[in-house]
């Protein structure tokens, strides 16, 4: 047998994207901090388990070292929903392979990947079951595989879930491998889990694999939040779970109760924390109990950070495609939980609960508390040429009617074995991908800019804004939180700098800021001209009659909303 304190082990983090977690940096998902406390719990020393992300492996090639040379080595990963990434690109399966091919120890892959591997992660794809030439693939949870299989002197293990017990107990254990992580402390975000599975058979989705919701307890979460906070962590996301208004119950109905101990005690124990917003929201538990689902929503808006996301898994707005996939939300439904999130979230720092929603020049110049965003998944059942329709007049009634709403997310299904669509497969979105693609650009166009607008007017301040990287003379950078806006700001500026940035114009899905407040003696001529109403020979006379003791009078320009004076003009 092997003794589990001799053990050296390398945990490689591929990143994963669910329905109801997320994993690619600046976030942290769960598996690498479970895994770590699994290992940590069977006896293995901390000094001896080594995490590397899978960039990190790209970036220096030194670091396959850990790979090669570990007695046991860990992949977890896997992408069961498609998306875009700034912060980190997820592995792709010849990646995955090489660290089976590299490792001289034994080998266990887990995580999503064990519902399957498609060429490529994107959607309109079919994946399949690979091993990807591991020596094990966890079938069911990766850490109480990892657990077992040190228990058992890496001989092998029988499939399981973990128990509530052991999430807790690893959860809390395994806080110590996010000092590991390339982005810590400054810009990294922790994944927590409050439940997993669902109450409901949506075809496509992958959550149900997991089993009915369960619930960890509030104790448990807030004992981990106060151990990585220990460990340096500021910025959370209560993300990995279907519902978060169903947290605590029976996995259908709110229970405010166990939402305001829960959020409570995260405030408690990390006072200092940067960051709290959430994921999931099902918008039928909104419309089913109304005033428990107003009572739970504006307990987090009372706990959480400005800007913060619930997404609306309303999938499609086509009554055919609704009943053919178990969709479990109508349009109208989906539209009054828009409304309701709106009117308890949607108020902005230094305005009140019942002030919301909030627009236009009158609102304050933060991010609203809460808002929702919009899922649509293609390529289900049923699925025709108006179904588009269906989804674009659901948006423009959102639009039309004043409403806001904080993303809409567009994407085609991912067909895994195990689910409905696995029978269905990806021919349905190959075969409307021309149709997809031209009403994806006339929803940037027609909803997102506008909408946009509507939630960020110019003006609005967003606060330490994390920048990333360079491109076409600008720099890009973004908030931490659930789908924060991309900001583009003139200029190329330090990057892993952190800045306040005031919006002074918008795209589809991204916005144009200045930093905040611009010194108007120092500003250069593209920061000027990026102000609203300046333009390049307008910014060319201000930049002439320096140096100002208060702003210059010019129609149609608010100075004060964007700038301030130096003491010092860089003549």
């Amino acid at each position: 047998m092997t003794d589990p304190a001799a053990l050296t082990v390398t945990i490689v983090d591929g990143y994963v994207d669910e329905p109801a977690h997320f994993g690619v940096p600046p976030y942290i998902s769960t598996y690498p901090r479970y895994v770590a406390g699994a290992l940590v719990d069977a006896g293995v020393p901390h000094e001896s388990i080594t995490y590397h992300t899978i960039d990190g492996l790209r970036e220096e090639n030194r670091r396959w070292q850990a790979v090669e040379e570990a007695d046991l080595t860990v992949y977890v990963g896997g992408m069961t929903v498609p998306g875009n990434y700034v912060g980190g690109t997820p592995a792709e399966p010849d990646e995955v392979r090489r660290i089976a091919w590299t490792a001289d120890g034994t080998t266990i892959l887990g995580g999503p990947v064990r519902f399957g591997v498609g060429d490529e992660n994107e959607g309109a794809s079919e994946p399949e079951r690979d091993d990807l030439d591991f020596d094990f693939l966890a079938g069911a949870d990766i850490e109480a595989a990892v657990f077992d299989l040190v228990e058992n002197g890496l001989e092998g293990f029988e499939p399981r879930y973990r128990t509530m017990a052991e999430s807790s107990r690893w959860a809390r254990e395994g806080a110590f491998i996010v000092e590991q992580h390339p982005n810590h402390p400054e810009y990294l975000i922790c994944e927590i889990e409050t439940g997993r599975g669902c109450a409901y058979r949506c075809s496509f989705c992958t959550e149900p694999l997991y089993g009915d919701a369960s619930f960890r307890e509030p104790n448990a979460i807030i004992s981990e939040v106060d151990a990585l906070s220990d460990h340096g962590v500021a910025h959370f996301r209560l993300g990995r779970q279907a519902d978060i208004l169903a947290y605590g119950g029976d996995g259908e109905a709110p229970n405010p109760d166990a939402l305001r101990k829960l959020y409570g005690g995260i405030r408690e124990v990390a006072p200092d924390l940067e960051t709290l917003h959430l994921d999931n929201m099902n918008p039928i538990t909104v419309v089913k109990w109304p005033e428990k689902a107003r009572e739970g929503i504006r307990i987090i808006a009372e706990h959480n950070t400005p800007g913060d996301t619930a997404a609306f898994g309303v999938e499609s707005a086509d009554p055919a495609v609704q009943s053919d996939n178990n969709l479990n939300v109508t349009a109208d439904e989906a539209f009054e939980a828009v409304r309701i999130v709106n009117e308890e979230g949607g108020f902005r720092p230094g305005e009140g609960p019942n002030d919301a929603p909030t627009v236009g020049t009158d609102a304050a110049r933060g991010l609203p508390k809460l808002l929702p965003g919009i899922n649509f998944v293609h390529g289900l059942k049923g699925e025709t040429a108006e179904t588009f329709e269906h989804n674009k007049r659901f948006l423009q009634r959102i639009l039309d009617e004043g409403l806001m709403i904080r993303r809409v997310n567009i994407r085609q299904v991912m067909a895994f074995p195990g689910t409905e669509m696995d029978e269905t497969g990806a021919e349905i979105a190959q075969d409307h991908s021309e149709l997809f693609q031209q009403y994806k650009r006339e929803v940037r166009e027609e909803i997102d800019n506008p909408m946009l607008q509507r939630v960020a007017p110019p003006g609005t301040v967003l606060e330490d804004v994390h920048l990333e990287y360079h491109q076409d003379g600008k720099t890009f950078g973004r908030q931490l939180g659930t789908y924060p806006l991309l900001v583009g700001i003139p200029g190329e500026r330090p990057l892993g700098k952190t800045i306040d940035v005031a919006i002074t114009d918008h795209g589809y899905r991204s916005v144009t800021g200045v930093p905040h407040p611009l010194d108007l003696n120092a500003a250069s001529m593209d920061e000027l001209q990026a102000l609203p109403g300046i333009g390049s020979q307008t910014a060319g006379n201000i930049i002439v009659g320096r140096p100002y003791d208060a702003p210059p009078a010019i129609e149609g320009v608010d100075f004060e909303a964007f700038t301030t004076i130096g003491r010092e003009s860089p003549r």
